[in-house]
């Protein structure tokens, strides 16, 4: 197997776990398999960076000294805020040389003010999703999943996101097994789908400002397997089903409904990574009421059915 030159670019304003959680990623992968990765740090003129939190790294070269990388990953952080025309246009020249053309976080921003995301489908950090697709309407944002490939490109979302992404890839070089043993060394989860959502329900949704509502809200999330009917939840928020259903939608940003399928994916996603309970049975405690009915669920959010879930994310006990 020909060695893969890994390369990433450093810049002032990085975020540091952008760099340092796919970057062990793959020197884990060289240790698994040596000769497999070649790893190099370059900045513009071969000085020392500053992270968003302080830390300072040290970049084996310059841009212009770096060799043409296999895959070239670009960080986000504070630093893509002030977007250096140099940088811009070393990625404008370079970034179509790559194989694989890999950003973390915000680093899609970079990777699209060098017209190297148009005409494709794209993430970044959910709170900058409106931004990345206001200023470059040509690139398809989905502010969903942790990660997407498309093509040559791959771009992740926010900060730990990268290391999903970074798995992805050394899976797809060497095999499940060596993503694996990176994974368990590293001590996190092979792995977490692309299309797997962000932040949670709770995150997703507004807090409402009204404390039945509140109440509502908590009871949703802690019983999802009772009945949580629009008509249910408004007898305990002690409203007409029609105010109640107006009203939960205006102060949370999302309809009941809505907010019930996302508790229910979120607590059967959890109980399939947690436990070894059964399918049946978690059917029956996140809602579903049976296999089926939760299979659909998982295959329209995720596209994938829950026992393929499990398989991927569910942790094997290290030896």
């Amino acid at each position: 197997m020909a060695q893969r030159t890994v390369l990433f670019v450093l810049f002032d304003g990085m975020q540091s776990l952008d760099i340092t959680g796919p970057l062990e990623v793959f020197a884990g992968a060289e240790q698994h398999t040596p000769g497999t990765y070649r790893i190099r740090t370059a900045s513009l003129d071969g000085a020392p960076v500053r992270t968003s939190s302080g830390l300072t790294v040290v970049p084996d070269e310059t841009l212009a000294q770096a060799d043409a990388p296999h895959t070239l990953v670009v960080p986000g952080g504070q630093g893509t805020r002030r977007p250096d025309a140099r940088l811009t246009d070393w990625l404008r020249e370079h970034g179509p040389r790559a194989e694989r053309l890999v950003s973390v976080c915000t680093g899609a921003i970079r990777l699209a003010e060098a017209g190297l995301l148009d005409g494709r489908r794209v993430t970044t950090h959910w709170a900058y999703s409106d931004k990345l697709a206001r200023d470059h309407p040509a690139v398809e944002v989905d502010p969903d999943p942790i990660y997407v490939r498309d093509g040559q490109v791959s771009t992740s979302a926010g900060v730990t996101s990268g290391i999903d992404l970074a798995l992805a890839l050394v899976e797809e070089d060497l095999g499940r097994d060596a993503a694996l043993t990176i994974a368990r060394h590293l001590v996190v989860f092979l792995r977490r789908p692309g299309n797997q959502a962000q932040f949670s329900a709770q995150l997703a949704a507004q807090t409402a400002q009204r404390e039945p509502l509140r109440e509502v809200q908590q009871w949703i999330t802690e019983q999802p397997a009772e009945d949580l009917s629009v008509e249910s939840l408004a007898a305990r928020a002690r409203l007409s089903p029609r105010h109640f259903a107006r009203a939960f939608q205006t102060e949370t940003g999302m309809t009941p409904g809505r907010y019930v399928d996302r508790v229910r994916l979120e607590h059967a996603r959890r109980l399939l990574e947690d436990t070894s309970d059964g399918i049946e049975e978690i059917s029956r405690a996140s809602g579903y009421g049976t296999p089926e009915g939760m299979r659909r669920a998982f295959v329209k959010a995720l596209g994938t059915a829950p026992s393929e879930y499990r398989r991927r994310f569910h942790p094997t006990p290290a030896h």
